[in-house]
Parts: structure tokens; sequence; C-alpha cells
């Protein structure tokens, strides 16, 4: 068993919400693994990141990731940051992995970071951990620059996000996951097709 498709983003590029309608469009289940997380240990991200650390969150998020990817044949949508654990990167091999790229102006609209340097706190302020602080945009933009390479290597589909309807994306990605997997249906044991190349 295996996911049809695994999401992979920064914060804002729409992991979740673009799962959801990928999971729906393909008749499948989703697996948020965030919200596994805090199902598993039974209260949220930041007060594991207040009370343990970001390295005991890793651990956990490293567990959750490899029974999801174990256990789901449907869409799996990991959080941002899981691509920064090397055991998280061997576990995607193989798998079909969609990144979600974003650029960072778009990024700091989306998670609200933009509107909370204008004085009005978006809705996500507190569900990030690693964004908060005295240079919140500072902090998203060298996120961004740190993760980028990360999200590449583990990519088997890259697509752009900014300004784009999340209905107009998910008719992309599952388009391409149906036209690879009757490819490889049809040429067993042989390359993967379209998804298995970087789309930019």
């Amino acid at each position: 068993m295996a996911p049809r498709a695994v999401m992979v983003g920064p914060p804002g590029a729409g992991k979740s919400t673009i799962g959801r309608r990928l999971a729906s469009a393909l008749g499948v289940g989703i697996v948020d693994t965030d919200s596994e997380v805090e199902r598993r240990e039974g209260r949220p991200i930041r007060e594991i990141f207040a009370a343990d650390g970001e390295a005991a969150f890793r651990r956990i998020e490293e567990d959750v990731v490899r029974e999801s990817l174990q256990r789901s044949d449907g869409v799996v949508s990991l959080g941002g940051g899981a691509v920064l654990s090397a055991r998280t990167r061997a576990l995607l091999r193989g798998h079909a992995v969609v990144f979600l790229d974003i650029s960072a102006h778009e990024g700091l609209l989306r998670t609200g970071i933009a509107g909370r340097l204008r004085g009005h706190p978006g809705k996500d302020d507190e569900t990030r951990p690693l964004l908060q602080g005295d240079d919140p945009a500072g902090r998203y933009r060298e996120l961004i620059r740190e993760r980028r390479p990360l999200y590449e290597e583990v990519a088997t589909l890259v697509v752009h996000t900014d300004r784009r309807s999340p209905g107009k994306v998910v008719r992309e990605i599952a388009g391409l996951i149906e036209s690879t997997e009757t490819d490889a249906a049809g040429h067993a044991g042989g390359q993967h097709g379209t998804i298995g190349e970087q789309h930019h």
C-alpha cells in the first residue's frame, strides 16, 4: 500500500486545502500528519514545541510520517518542516511527492503575517510556532530559503500555487497523477511517467 500523493511545501502553500480537495477528486482519504501528531500527543503542536522543543517534535513527526506512508492509499499532507528530517526525506523516496511551491510574498499574505504586520492578526497566527517572534516576515523568508532545496530534493512533481485557485491546482495534480498511474500500469517495471519529472 502506498499513498496516491504526498503533499509538501512551506506554510501557506495550501497543503491542507489542496490535499483535501485532491483526495476528494481522486475519491480517496487524506491523512494530515500535523493533525495526527496532535491526536497522538493529545496537545497542540505549539505546546509540544514550547514544552519539549523542536527536536522532540521532529522525532514524533518522523514516526507519524512513517506510519502514514505505510497505511495510507490516499493523500498524505506533511507539515511544512517535515523535510528537515533526513529520516523523513529517506522515507519519501519512491513515493509520488507533490511540492506546492509558493513565493515568499504570497506566503506572507496567506499565513496572515503580512496582515499582522499591519495590525490585522490572521487566523493562523497561533498555530505556527516557528513563525512567532519579533520578525515573522524575515523568519518566513529565511524558512523558504532553507527548505526549498529540500522540497525540491524529495519532489517528483513541482506545482506553483501563486495566484492560482485551489481548484485549478487540484485539477492539474489529479490529471498528472491519473495519467502517470495509467502509464505505469501499461509499462510495468518501466519508468514513472509525468509525475516522475520536475514540472516548473
